[in-house]
């Protein structure tokens, strides 16, 4: 059992895994560990992004660029205004990671052909489907409040004084859904963000190893390939981020829906307004695919050693 992309022994006939049930879910805590300890580092340049991207041209915008926005945040809230939100992602790093994962082993190992190999085509396709489950069960809500809470934050009057204070004051004034929105921009954010993470490692693992499915692969290899796929990522759709940023702000009632959202940024900002807070978002996300998928597949190598299966 090579991991999550390419096994000739994990599968039985029936297409499921024979690793243990405790191998799996220990594999997904130690990767929502290693992506809530990543956040912590990195939360700074996720702050930035989001308030890049809140931050609207017509308004007039309020920061002249990324350092522009470290310094008014400091200097107005000090260094702990640059973890504003930071608390939503990390509740929710554990159960990202066992959803993404978890799905995505699900779908991959009835996709796999007889050799059990998974092409970067299915790979494409099972990530798609882990990043639309981890959008609607885990993403959305958790994107909701750290957006709430980055925003609250330039508010001339804050009023979110802690997580639960603030989740409670979302939910008691706008209910459930308060916390749910821009559920469909969360999904084709998170679905393609997904699709384009997987499809870009398992093609680039399936590379590596040529003819050889058993040849092992460095962590630091791993690591490359996944900053890689981060890269790919960004860039493929953070005009899908930036949209799913204004539907989730304090301001998002302007918006009638996720494509009125998109005309309006495109008529009153233009289109380089699509990709506000890439060079911060770009740092952030290459760091956290690299860290997770070499947490993952280490741990799964060290896993099957002391659970060896026939």
């Amino acid at each position: 059992r090579a991991g999550l992309f390419h096994s000739n022994t994990h599968l039985r006939a029936g297409g499921g895994s024979s690793e243990p049930i405790a191998d799996r879910h220990y594999c997904r805590l130690l990767s929502g560990l290693a992506g809530g300890i990543e956040i912590c580092i990195t939360f700074p340049t996720e702050y930035v992004k989001t308030q890049l991207q809140l931050d609207e041209k017509a308004n007039p915008p309020r920061y002249k660029g990324i350092g522009d926005c470290v310094k008014q945040t400091v200097r107005d809230h000090g260094v702990k205004g640059l973890y504003r939100g930071l608390s939503s992602l990390v509740y929710g790093s554990i159960p990202k990671a066992a959803v993404r994962f978890g799905m995505f082993e699900f779908l991959s190992n009835k996709m796999r052909d007889e050799s059990g190999k998974l092409d970067s085509t299915r790979g494409l396709i099972c990530g798609l489907g882990a990043g639309v489950a981890e959008a609607v069960v885990v993403v959305c809500p958790m994107e909701t409040v750290k957006v709430k809470f980055i925003h609250d934050q330039t508010s001339a009057n804050p009023k979110y004084r802690g997580f639960f204070h603030g989740v409670r004051e979302i939910v008691r004034t706008q209910g459930l859904k308060g916390t749910y929105q821009g559920l469909t921009a969360t999904v084709l954010k998170q679905g393609s963000n997904q699709a384009i993470r997987f499809y870009v490692m398992t093609a680039l693992r399936n590379w590596y190893k040529g003819d050889n499915p058993n040849k092992t692969i460095n962590p630091l290899v791993t690591g490359v390939f996944g900053a890689v796929a981060g890269a790919a990522s960004v860039f493929g759709n953070t005009p899908l981020d930036v949209i799913k940023t204004r539907m989730q702000g304090l301001e998002a009632h302007k918006y009638k829906s996720t494509v009125d959202c998109a005309i309006k940024i495109m008529k009153y900002e233009g289109p380089a307004a699509f990709y506000k807070g890439t060079v911060p978002r770009l740092g952030r996300v290459c760091m956290d695919v690299a860290i997770v998928f070499i947490i993952y597949e280490e741990v799964v190598k060290v896993l099957n050693k002391v659970w060896k299966t026939d």
